[in-house]
């Protein structure tokens, strides 16, 4: 039936392959290039910015130039004195007429930058594109004094709804409160909560409760916004397990505490912040790991008329719903193709449902944060399970649907999906992430009931087709498919994520009815050693003095 359809169709693809422009020659002057990567001040992980192909006539191409890509990026240094490594990989193809150029400085250039973006042998856009020094590499301790500043450069939004909607609850934030219950409540022997203080742009902490490792995630992210932009003097505690931790409603007595997490709920009141994955995976891009929400985009599978017309899952055995997914992929193999890779939970169930193969990231979109392979290998070898499944992360490019079911909480997986050219079937769920706000049901991806009862409907809805041309479902499906990765586009760039840090950062500050203090039992977290890099910061700051 597949093959029918198709064949059947062959001749409305076609015509939608012309009028996009496919075989159209790309025209270098007339074609765009935008981003924070064409910014020197715009200091991140990786700079990065994009390139819009468009044919002679000025036309935009909405699918891939014919051929092999001729787009091709220098980065070098303006002057021949100043030698710096600069890793600058192919641009990755979007498969939608843009491309991705990606390149990771390891040096600080001070005279400044030269970008060549060249189609063939022909300068794109206003290449070449000079970016005046210094230019700062990420591990350049050299942060900007004024946040509106810094806000600008990054081109932060006005708001945030999530971190309006957090801080509803926290008009005042009392800090001599929190000393009290915090470890008490949250700090005992199964605790997995750090208390951070931030005085003077410089981190200091202290560990409550066995299960705090994941604090290496917590500290490379505020030491990394902290190298970029001054921060506002403030004292919190971050949970670091997967569960939020304040459940007290506001008319509570004694009523709710601000606790930072990276999950939320719907019967909770943490403040949240965006995963240590998507931070880790930033902050390591091109370097500790080599999958990101970046390098993703580049690699998304087929065109979506040869995708194959199933739903698809693989993860850890975390939630029983995904026992169930199993059970339903063996009787309906037309529909589903869904495997456990790894049983903690539900060990017993392994010989029922059988272990489905590890799958890398780009077998499917395919995805591993963490640059280790497995929990000990981290360091990390404290005898609990990891907080996600984050090593069988699995996005099978090559089919239409995916399928998201919440782990322990929210399915950290969910970023990379929405990046990717498929439809996300997204299971219902109490639990969210940062950004989860701006999302809508049938309009960025199609809703699930939590009990997966209709699971099978909602596939069979977005594989009905019309004939014998028609595909009013396909092309539905296709456009939430694709509204869904543009909004993912947006909300999870690596500017977006600081942006958002540094938001709640200020707003928890502001909020502060007392003085944020070094406490006793806290140590500073230095600045990570960068001796091979010259890095000689313009900004000459004053030290205040640390009360």
């Amino acid at each position: 039936m597949h093959r029918v359809r198709q064949a059947l169709l062959l001749p409305l693809q076609l015509a939608l392959l012309v009028a996009a422009g496919t075989g159209a020659r790309v025209s270098a002057p007339r074609s765009l290039a935008w981003g924070p990567g064409l910014q020197a001040a715009a200091v991140l992980p990786v700079r990065y910015f994009f390139l819009q192909a468009v044919d002679s006539d000025g036309r935009n191409l909405t699918s891939s130039p014919p051929g092999q890509t001729q787009f091709k990026v220098v980065v070098k240094s303006l002057s021949p004195k100043e030698l710096v490594r600069i890793y600058v990989p192919k641009p990755l193809d979007r498969n939608d007429g843009t491309f991705l150029v990606r390149y990771r400085m390891h040096e600080t250039v001070h005279e400044g930058l030269k970008i060549e973006i060249l189609y063939g042998s022909e300068h794109v856009a206003q290449s070449p594109y000079i970016l005046k020094g210094p230019v700062y590499h990420e591990s350049c301790n050299c942060p900007e004094d004024d946040p509106q500043v810094w806000q600008k450069t990054l081109a932060c939004p006005a708001s945030e709804p999530q971190i309006e909607e957090d801080f509803v609850s926290f008009p005042s934030i009392n800090l001599q409160q929190m000393l009290k219950e915090v470890p008490k409540r949250f700090g005992d022997e199964r605790g997995a909560v750090v208390h951070y203080t931030v005085l003077n742009n410089h981190i200091y902490r202290r560990s409550l409760g066995k299960y705090t490792d994941f604090k290496m995630f917590s500290d490379e992210i505020l030491l990394s916004l902290a190298r970029k932009v001054t921060l506002p003097d403030l004292e919190f505690y971050i949970n670091l397990g997967d569960w939020p931790l304040e459940h007290r409603k506001v008319n509570d007595t004694p009523g709710p505490i601000p606790i930072i997490s990276w999950c939320g709920s719907l019967d909770s009141r943490d403040i949240i912040l965006p995963t240590y994955d998507v931070t880790h995976s930033t902050l390591e891009a091109m370097r500790g790991v080599t999958n990101d929400l970046l390098s993703v985009q580049g690699n998304t599978g087929p065109s979506w008329i040869n995708k194959t017309e199933k739903a698809f899952f693989r993860g850890r055995d975390s939630r029983e719903e995904r026992l169930q997914l199993v059970l339903l992929s063996k009787e309906n193999p037309q529909l589903l193709d869904a495997g456990i890779t790894g049983y903690f939970f539900f060990q017993e169930k392994e010989k029922e449902l059988g272990k489905a193969k590890l799958m890398g990231f780009f077998d499917f979109f395919k995805f591993s944060p963490l640059p280790c392979g497995s929990w000990k290998f981290c360091g990390l070898d404290s005898g609990y399970p990891p907080l996600t499944d984050h090593l069988t992360y699995s996005l099978q490019a090559d089919y239409k649907y995916q399928v998201n079911v919440d782990g322990t909480v929210a399915a950290y997986r969910y970023p990379y999906l929405m990046l990717g050219d498929s439809l996300v079937l997204k299971q219902d769920s109490p639990y969210y992430e940062h950004f989860y706000v701006a999302l809508r049901p049938w309009k960025h991806y199609v809703p699930i009931k939590r009990n997966l009862s209709d699971l099978l409907e909602k596939v069979e809805w977005a594989k009905q087709m019309a004939f014998p041309i028609s595909c009013e479902n396909d092309e539905e499906a296709k456009k939430i498919a694709k509204e869904g990765q543009l909004a993912a586009r947006d909300l999870l760039q690596p500017p977006r994520l600081y942006c958002y840090y540094y938001r709640v950062l200020q707003k928890y500050a502001e909020r502060q009815a007392s003085k944020p203090m070094i406490r006793d039992g806290m140590g500073r977290v230095p600045q990570p050693d960068d001796g091979t890099s010259v890095c000689q910061c313009h900004r000459k700051r004053p030290e205040r003095e640390e009360l």
